[in-house]
């Protein structure tokens, strides 16, 4: 049983103020770049051919689908976010607060990603079944996507309730193991933004600017997706398979889901047909995205709660 003090640390408003500063910084920040996600995302998913820049594929979407399409499945995706983003920022102060006894002496780099890590699988078990949804919202009317696709997927909750009747609960919960496996890159960036942040208050004597904020999360999140790229492309590649699968006529009432390439067999099998690279295929656009929208989150975030601090210490 948890102790009351504990259990206070664990509820308290603080807690609930990094949650929310954490959503609004990432739904500001994914709105702003939201089209290299998306050119990210269609790059990930392309199986051979010449790999082409961000610039490129950004001018063929506009020309060939229109502007509005470098913002398709944007409604979605925030509502993930928002839902993504506090679970992971409350978890991960909450398990900072309980550790460290409110005392600033006691954290450490480590301790960050192993608490890090934590928040991460907590945070995948329970928001995976939107991401799942998401990848596949954002592929509607795309060339190549199947009627039954583009028919279905047509909100969050609609796409959620077809999932789960069309492949079971397990579909909901589709590139889960990578998932798991991709807990690394949050708690490594939060390591090193916490890291990068400590030192810099020292040097600083506690004063910090937007941009710095911004600097220290851009770095942070370069860091932490370069290192984790693969187990993303496969990870995208798992959630999207349902065009296959569903482009498929259904055999009998009682016909079994189709089979789904593990990890590992996925990676052998980009390795063997497009080789090294193409386990970094999209990767410009992803750092690009990633790092430009992590800098752009941590900086509203920070923004966000110390303005939120300093009324509650007026009050």
């Amino acid at each position: 049983m948890v102790a009351p003090s504990k259990l206070s640390q664990v509820l308290s408003y603080q807690n609930f103020v990094h949650a929310v500063s954490g959503a609004a910084g990432g739904c500001i920040a994914m709105s702003t770049f939201y089209p290299l996600d998306t050119v990210r995302s269609r790059l990930q998913l392309e199986e051979s051919g010449e790999v082409r820049s961000t610039k490129q594929v950004i001018k063929e979407i506009v020309l060939g689908e229109g502007f509005q399409s470098l913002y398709r499945g944007l409604g979605p995706v925030l509502q993930s976010l928002c839902i993504s983003n506090f679970v992971y920022f409350y978890t991960f102060h909450a398990l900072k607060a309980v550790a460290s006894g409110g005392s600033p002496a006691q954290h450490s780099a480590l301790k960050d990603l192993f608490l890090g890590s934590i928040a991460g699988i907590i945070n995948v078990l329970t928001t995976t079944p939107f991401w799942v949804v998401n990848t596949r919202l954002r592929m509607r009317n795309v060339a190549g996507t199947s009627d039954e696709v583009n028919k279905h997927y047509k909100s969050l909750l609609e796409g959620l309730k077809y999932v789960a009747k069309r492949e079971g609960v397990a579909g909901l919960w589709s590139g889960t193991i990578p998932s798991l496996m991709l807990v690394s890159n949050p708690a490594l960036q939060f390591m090193m933004y916490e890291l990068l942040k400590r030192n810099l208050m020292r040097f600083t004597g506690g004063e910090m600017g937007s941009l710095s904020f911004f600097f220290i999360g851009a770095i942070a999140k370069a860091f932490a997706t370069v290192l984790t790229y693969p187990l993303q492309l496969v990870q995208t590649k798992q959630r999207h398979r349902s065009k296959e699968a569903d482009a498929r006529p259904s055999t009998s009432h009682g016909s079994r889901p189709p089979r789904t390439e593990s990890t590992l067999e996925l990676m052998i099998s980009i390795l063997q047909h497009q080789g090294f690279s193409g386990l970094f295929r999209g990767l410009e656009a992803k750092i690009l995205q990633t790092v430009l929208t992590a800098a752009l989150m941590f900086m509203a975030y920070e923004k966000i709660a110390g303005t939120v601090g300093t009324l509650l210490k007026r009050n």
